[in-house]
């Protein structure tokens, strides 16, 4: 299993910036998958995640803000970010599970300047 996140970069406070996640050796629709951020000096923390069923949960900080979908046809998992702010900048990361085993992308760095 590898997910390749990207998307990241640097953007003003209050605009967008969509995160990808192409996964291989798993398929994306029927995985649960997750985002997850670390910031400087802090504990890396769930953003959002969706179940194998289709379910969401995102983490109350970006609650209304952020949307995690998946596209079956890419194998791709996404985390569309609104209304950023500045606190919202870290690392992200995409992860998943399989066979009991954790998985994760190797982070992509979203900069919100304020």
């Amino acid at each position: 299993v590898q997910l390749q996140a990207s998307g990241g970069g640097l953007v003003q406070a209050g605009g967008s910036r969509r995160l990808s996640c192409k996964a291989s050796g798993i398929v994306v629709s029927i995985n649960s998958m997750a985002w997850y951020r670390q910031a400087p000096g802090k504990q890396r923390e769930l953003v959002a995640n969706v179940t194998s069923f289709g379910n969401t949960n995102y983490g109350d900080s970006v609650k209304g803000r952020f949307t995690i979908s998946r596209d079956h046809a890419k194998n791709t998992v996404y985390l569309e970010m609104n209304s950023l702010k500045f606190e919202d900048t870290a690392v992200y990361y995409c992860r998943t599970t399989w066979h009991s085993r954790t998985f994760w992308g190797q982070g992509t760095l979203v900069t919100v300047s304020s």
